[in-house]
């Protein structure tokens, strides 16, 4: 497994997947062959079918400046090695002097054809039951596993991802007017959190300031805000919301929150190594399946709860996002993916509580609803992973009632 930090990528929304991972391709390519005449990017499969919804051609211009760029869209191109496939193309005299076949595999990360990885594995486990074992035969929490084998400064790192986290969502909670991409979509969660019902009780109240917290998340996300992938912007939202309500209820130490993320970062790049955090190539259960999971293992580091405890809670967390589809109305990161944030977040505070009364009688491992989720993702069609050609996206495109 790879590093927290490549887990964790603090960055511009709306999509880790379509404009982080581009323009950090687009910036790599440069600084190597920088100074030729013009450049083209192509984009293929999902990066073409819903780039303009995401703002993919946007970033990539922003990103090469002054220097000309052709940005053109292909989503016809069959035989991709991913579905989010591009192409890095540098030209001297009208000729090609340079070329990277790029796959944005999610999170933000990416993968060049024919060059190799130049980031090491720096966990020597693969999977959450080695980790686990591991863990029991040296008598460390989850926190303490990722400190002893991630980088070195991995908790300092891990408090700037906090601290961008909690800006994301006090910028979201005091901004309010109408997101871009014309759907009209108004923003809610100042809204929510301002407002309560003269009766409401302890419970609803925890429910709509949670929402608030991913809405503001979500929100600012969405209008190209900092935030972090956790993992992936889209699902940016579930883990600091959930979060900032417990610590803020309880009064937990940014010592604790930290060591709370460093948990959820486990459990994400379990699922990173041994199946995908990509919406375009196993739908959203891939992104916000995880980050609910992620979620709701920080939630349980907060509590004190076992190792088991926490998997269980993880476990549940992911097995009911099996099967959720990546259908973006417009190819925008708005509907259905900001209220899904909130949901996700209540799922995750609900799954530490099964987790606390029925972990010893679970029957199915986190591992397993892992390779579930991976080999579900590659059942599914690809009109439900991010493309808009399916789902919600394709009713609203043909609904009276819009």
């Amino acid at each position: 497994m790879k590093s927290l930090t490549e887990l964790f990528r603090c960055g511009m929304g709306p999509s880790s997947s379509h404009t982080i991972a581009p323009e950090n391709a687009c910036r790599d390519f440069l600084a190597e062959y920088g100074g030729l005449d013009t450049y083209k990017v192509m984009l293929y499969g999902s990066l073409a079918k819903t780039g303009k919804g995401h703002m993919t051609d946007r970033v990539i211009t922003k990103t090469f400046g002054n220097i000309p760029v052709t940005v053109e869209f292909d989503p016809e191109k069959k035989d991709l090695p991913h579905p989010n496939t591009f192409d890095i193309i540098g030209y001297t005299g009208g000729e090609v002097s340079a070329k990277w076949r790029v796959t944005s595999i999610g999170g933000g990360a990416y993968k060049v054809k024919g060059k190799k990885n130049t980031s090491p594995d720096c966990y020597p486990h693969k999977n959450f039951r080695e980790i686990e074992e591991y863990c029991a035969q040296n008598n460390i929490r989850l926190f303490e596993y990722a400190e002893r084998f991630d980088v070195n400064g991995i908790r300092d790192y891990m408090f700037e991802v906090w601290t961008v986290m909690q800006d994301a969502i006090a910028r979201g909670l005091k901004t309010d007017g109408v997101l871009d991409g014309g759907l009209n979509v108004k923003r809610k969660a100042k809204t929510l959190y301002a407002t309560n019902n003269v009766f409401e009780d302890g419970m609803t109240r925890e429910n709509r300031l949670v929402c608030a917290f991913a809405f503001a998340v979500g929100e600012e996300n969405a209008s190209c805000g900092r935030i972090v992938t956790a993992p992936t912007c889209g699902a940016a939202g579930v883990l600091p919301a959930v979060l900032y309500y417990y610590k803020n209820k309880y009064k937990y130490s940014d010592e604790k929150i930290v060591n709370a993320l460093l948990t959820a970062g486990i459990v994400g790049n379990v699922v990173k190594t041994n199946a995908s955090i990509s919406g375009a190539e196993c739908g959203c259960q891939a992104e916000i399946g995880t980050a609910c999971s992620m979620a709701a293992a920080a939630l349980g580091e907060l509590f004190g709860m076992s190792i088991g405890q926490i998997e269980y809670a993880a476990e549940v967390a992911l097995e009911h996002h099996l099967g959720l589809t990546c259908d973006p109305i417009k190819g925008l990161v708005q509907i259905p993916c900001i209220e899904r944030n909130a949901v996700a977040a209540m799922r995750a505070i609900n799954a530490v509580n099964l987790a606390n009364f029925l972990t010893d009688s679970r029957k199915i491992s986190f591992d397993m609803v892992v390779a579930t989720m991976y080999k579900t993702g590659k059942d599914m069609s690809r009109i439900y992973r991010e493309t808009a050609e399916g789902g919600l996206a394709k009713a609203y495109g043909t609904a009276d009632d819009k």
